[in-house]
């Protein structure tokens, strides 16, 4: 009978078991294709916080899990795996830090005070630790050395009208790529959230915030005026509109942020 050379058979047990080591996202996918309305060719989103409330349980179990995952399970999976998870983490409890409050709340605003914001409290347990969604945001994700990755920024929702659009699927490790390039693009399109008004390109307070980690994005960018002049194509401009912005004759000014939730009505 023909054997298999033991360089293969070596090779198929590590393969299997790297497999094995990535988490399996299925249950949040399965819930924000439930409850997330996906608008404007994806440029937008609305969540079905009541229907987050019934399936309460579900998500509390998807929680769990991400949960008992440790630092060194975590640490052995490729870096796409790893900020998938983090990605998806923080969205999910963005979600249970919405239903503390809801329905008797129109912002995730309304959930902090004057010394914490909502996004402040330890509510999320991770890696053995209850730490906060700016932790997971601010420290695990843009402080590593890790990721060196701005298109978090389109990606992570912060449960407001503002927010890059909530995905109707989990991030995952092999999707990473296209997942962040769509919502890149779907956001930097979307003309309610940044728009070329004479000469004053008028784009999101996200861009003033994390404005660092955008002009850090690449080596060849030192501002902003360079980061949207790099991504023009993508603004939903006319040519000439575009024209104008590679050229950089263009001020950059900042949206006011709509903190209303982003509830289905």
């Amino acid at each position: 009978m023909y054997q298999l050379p033991l360089v293969l058979i070596f090779a198929l047990f590590v393969s299997n078991h790297s497999v094995a080591q990535t988490f399996n996202h299925s249950e949040w996918t399965s819930l924000l294709n439930q409850h997330v309305r996906v608008l404007n060719g994806g440029k937008s989103s609305q969540v079905d916080y009541d229907g987050f409330v019934n399936d309460r349980a579900k998500l509390e179990t998807y929680r769990n899990n991400l949960a008992k995952i440790t630092q060194d399970e975590f640490d052995s999976w490729p870096k796409p795996d790893q900020l998938a998870f983090l990605i998806n983490a923080y969205n999910a409890w963005t979600i249970e830090l919405v239903l503390t409050g809801y329905p008797d709340i129109e912002s995730v605003r309304d959930l902090g005070n004057f010394i914490f914001t909502a996004f402040g409290k330890d509510i999320v347990s991770l890696f053995g630790n209850q730490i906060s969604l700016d932790d997971i945001e601010k420290k695990l994700i843009l402080k590593s050395d890790r990721y060196n990755e701005s298109r978090v920024h389109f990606a992570l929702n912060c449960a407001s009208i503002s927010c890059p659009a909530l995905r109707q699927e989990a991030y995952e490790g092999d999707k990473l790529e296209d997942q962040l390039n769509e919502q890149m693009r779907n956001f930097l399109s979307d003309k309610e959230k940044n728009y070329l008004d004479d000469n004053q390109l008028r784009v999101s307070t996200i861009f003033r915030w994390y404005r660092s980690d955008f002009e850090k994005s690449d080596e060849n960018i030192n501002n902003l005026k360079e980061y949207f002049a790099k991504h023009a194509s993508l603004l939903n401009l006319s040519d000439d509109e575009i024209n104008l912005i590679k050229s950089g004759d263009f001020r950059v000014r900042f949206l006011s942020y709509d903190w209303n939730l982003n509830k289905t009505f």
